[in-house]
């Protein structure tokens, strides 16, 4: 391998999206890889194209540690890039620029990243854009809500999905709410909704859609989108199975219109809801890599290799005509999603035809998120990983 290839630090190794950032980067032959995760062990790492894996402090629980330890790090030894890939890392990090004035970020600045993950002041920027959005109630803390009138069922939305203390990371919950009761439930398990800002929203029946985007400084390059086969849980929630769709025109106008409002640079998934007669409502935007993120590249759209390419000056290769109907497959979540389908109130024969839909093997333009011929320790790593939960 060229030592006088540009150098990359992947973040959150143990993540499946990392996994796919180190294989795209290491596959393409045009960087050196170094992955990095708080576990002592990481999916990326495991990856034939990791060519080191270093253990960090959680910068979930230690992050003042995590931030000390990139500032060594970085001062001991350059990368030309550094890549997280979850939400809780790329914004720390983006805070703590000052500290860390040797580190390349694929991202917008703070403001902007926080601009879009603040999902109220989110709304209020798709307002002034004539976005559709639902209904929005926005309340500073729970004692705002007392006398309120609300109507079920209604969506309890925290500003943040994750709220940095200083000193620790606070994970929050979006719930549907249908009625009182739930509401004050909901309420008093949600403790920090006492002091931190949260929305109603109202209700938006139908199913969820998304564009993954890639912008330049401002300027759009790529646009992919996907569909959700099988969710675990199967209720909804992280995709299991999923195929490349092409791109809704107007979803693309829409995610076009709200990221290029702020100048965006970088990836983003920008998430609507539709409703069974068509129309599209904004939800949220997640601004780092997506879990599926392996689909886009199987496809043909190569994001981590892109980013890459266009965060280091280099020319980008966008493309229009990626395969659709390719499909992902994540092996041990997809097991677990059937799992809680069997042991669910589900009538026996809804049991059965997910049994037969997960026992069926399409041998054509579908792949294994993990599971790889070419690159089989990661799968490894995750089995031992699944195995050890499992008995817990």
């Amino acid at each position: 391998m060229d030592s006088n290839l540009p150098s990359v630090l992947v973040l959150d190794a143990n993540q499946r999206s990392a996994l796919a950032v180190t294989r795209s980067l290491g596959k393409s032959g045009q960087f050196l890889i170094t992955t990095a995760d708080a576990t002592a062990q990481g999916l990326a790492g495991a990856s034939r194209y990791s060519k080191a894996y270093l253990q960090h402090p959680d910068p979930g629980q230690q992050p003042r540690e995590f931030v000390a330890w990139m500032k060594d790090l970085t001062g001991r030894q350059h990368f030309d890039l550094v890549m997280p890939t979850t939400e809780v890392t790329s914004q720390l990090l983006l805070s703590c620029k000052d500290e860390l004035p040797e580190i390349e970020l694929p991202f917008a600045p703070y403001a902007t990243v926080m601009a879009l993950s603040d999902k109220i002041s989110l709304v209020e920027l798709a307002i002034s854009l004539k976005i559709p959005v639902p209904d929005s109630r926005m309340f500073k803390n729970a004692a705002e809500l007392e006398g309120v009138s609300v109507s079920y069922p209604c969506v309890l939305k925290p500003a943040l999905s994750r709220i940095f203390t200083g000193n620790d990371w606070i994970h929050t919950y979006v719930k549907v709410i249908h009625d009182e009761t739930a509401l004050q439930q909901a309420l008093e398990r949600s403790p920090y909704l006492r002091t931190t800002p949260f929305m109603l929203q109202s209700f938006i029946p139908g199913h969820g859609g998304g564009i993954f985007c890639l912008y330049d400084n401002g300027q759009p390059v790529q646009f992919f989108a996907h569909e959700r086969l099988r969710e675990k849980p199967p209720e909804g929630g992280v995709s299991v199975l999923s195929r490349s769709v092409l791109v809704d025109q107007e979803l693309k106008a829409s995610a076009q219109k709200l990221l290029g409002a702020v100048n965006w640079h970088g990836v983003a998934m920008v998430e609507f809801r539709i409703t069974p007669e068509g129309k599209a409502y904004l939800m949220e935007v997640n601004t780092r890599f997506w879990g599926s993120l392996q689909l886009a590249v199987d496809s043909g759209v190569d994001f981590p290799l892109m980013l890459a390419r266009a965060q280091l000056g280099h020319p980008v290769a966008r493309t229009d005509n990626y395969r659709i109907d390719q499909r992902l497959r994540w092996l041990l979540g997809d097991v677990d999603s059937l799992y809680l389908t069997l042991k669910g109130r589900q009538p026996w024969m809804k049991k059965f035809i997910k049994l037969m839909s997960f026992l069926s093997i399409r041998l054509r333009h579908q792949k294994h998120e993990v599971n790889r011929l070419n690159d089989l320790m990661p799968a490894w790593l995750e089995f031992k990983q699944y195995i050890r939960a499992l008995v817990k």
